[in-house]
């Protein structure tokens, strides 16, 4: 008996390699995928602004990447002498404005130019529920915990998003022919809009990427959102707040992901890289001379293996790190 609705994932065309650049941008899945590839040394940018989790949110950071956009202080707010941004996550809150502006600018200036050399856009839609500004009926990225009395909510229609969007496809592929769009509706539940509300967000999100998905472009979809709804299908897949994927769920997941995007090539480099940053994580429980010098010299031959098989990877802190255990052995002999 078969206790899983398990489903093929077409693998992509185009693959990811070492010498890729990847953009995250969205909601927390989003960061969870780029940061697990940014560990094992790939080439990645999450969430430029902050996490952003509907279609508006999103479309707003690109569009201000791509425009190279430079903010000034009538572009922030301010409330109880802190000032934001509402295209922004509470990471770019200060009581300095010109701090505050020098940051963001910063950060668009190096989204922009890492943009134009990116081979992949991953794209998260996390809720199709929106808040609006009750003064201007600006839709914001984040409420910054301001009362909820400034902001009036609705839920976006599936035309509204694609309205958005499709031409929005159509600037990023001018900014940059190369980038390959790829969507995915974010697995955890908002359930702050209660059950009922949360699968009618997701319902939307689905019925505009689909549509998204016949753009002249030829963006993509990876199903994440199914792997942990119809395959998983179980509350022990589940962090503690049963709304967020467990560290298991996750991994199966970026194990799918890894599938659909990496060829063979790629998938023994990243197990070779991931082999290093474990060993770099690893406690020491013996501390015995001779047993963390093997440690140390196996792990340093690992790092030269890499390194001569992925052109530019990064693993000078771990070189380091290993060099000093190796070091400190030999002065206890």
């Amino acid at each position: 008996m078969i206790l899983r609705t398990t489903f093929d994932i077409e693998p992509s065309a185009k693959k990811i390699d070492y010498q890729s650049h990847l953009m995250f941008v969205g909601s927390c899945f989003a960061a969870e995928t780029g940061k697990k590839l940014s560990e094992a040394k790939f080439k990645v940018m999450i969430n430029p602004f902050g996490t952003v989790y509907n279609p508006v949110s999103v479309a707003n950071t690109l569009d201000l990447i791509i425009s190279n956009k430079e903010f000034s202080r009538k572009d922030l707010f301010i409330n109880n002498n802190v000032y934001f941004s509402f295209y922004h996550y509470t990471d770019f809150t200060s009581s300095d404005p010109d701090k505050l502006i020098e940051k963001i600018n910063n950060c668009i200036r190096s989204a922009h130019e890492f943009l134009k050399k990116t081979e992949f856009l991953f794209v998260t839609f996390g809720t199709a529920r929106v808040y609006k500004l009750r003064e201007n009926g600006m839709i914001v990225s984040n409420c910054h915990k301001l009362p909820s009395s400034f902001f009036t909510n609705e839920l976006l229609s599936v035309e509204e998003i694609t309205d958005l969007w499709t031409p929005l496809l159509g600037r990023i592929s001018n900014f940059s022919s190369s980038i390959k769009v790829v969507f995915t509706i974010s697995p955890v539940r908002y359930l702050k809009d209660g059950v009922h509300g949360n699968q009618v967000s997701k319902s939307v999100l689905f019925l505009a990427v689909e549509r998204l998905l016949e753009h002249y472009t030829h963006p993509i979809y990876f199903p994440a959102y199914e792997l942990l709804m119809d395959d998983l299908r179980d509350y022990r897949f589940y962090a503690d707040d049963m709304v967020h994927p467990s560290t298991s769920a996750f991994d199966y997941i970026f194990n799918a992901f890894s599938c659909t995007f990496f060829d063979n090539n790629t998938m023994s480099e990243y197990r070779d890289v991931t082999e290093i940053i474990k060993a770099y994580n690893h406690k020491l429980i013996s501390f015995r001379p001779e047993e963390v010098k093997k440690f140390a010299e196996t792990s340093l031959m690992k790092i030269d293996k890499a390194e001569k098989r992925i052109e530019g990877i990064d693993l000078s802190c771990e070189r380091e790190y290993f060099k000093s255990l190796l070091e400190k052995s030999n002065s206890y002999r």
